[in-house]
């Protein structure tokens, strides 16, 4: 079971419905494909409704496709963790994902 070491949390208005373990925009809604996270959802959340985000540390995200352990991590267009291409950098991997939906640890802003 992969752990995260969270050292700042905050909490947003969800401008849109929020995934859990997704990256989070800066506006409150899901990030967009290459865009600045503000972090990551610790829970899911509703429209309107409190959801905590970590946004510094070693957390957890869900992957939409295989990355290598080590590689610089972007946001794709569902707030999944994807291979930095042409984006903004969100962290780095410190595990290898092996397909899409598999949930890796990430450092992030440390």
């Amino acid at each position: 079971m992969k752990t995260q070491q969270i050292c700042l949390t905050t909490s947003v208005t969800a401008a849109a419905a929020l995934s859990r373990l997704r990256f989070v925009g800066l506006t409150g809604a899901v990030c967009a494909a290459g865009a600045k996270a503000l972090g990551i959802a610790e829970t899911a959340a509703d429209l309107g409704e409190q959801a905590p985000v970590n946004t510094h540390g070693i957390l957890l995200v869900e992957a939409g496709a295989a990355i290598a352990a080590g590689a610089e991590v972007e946001s794709d267009a569902n707030g999944k963790a994807i291979t930095k291409a042409a984006g903004i950098s969100n962290g780095f991997a410190l595990d290898a994902a092996a397909a899409a939906g598999d949930v890796i640890r990430i450092v992030r802003g440390i």
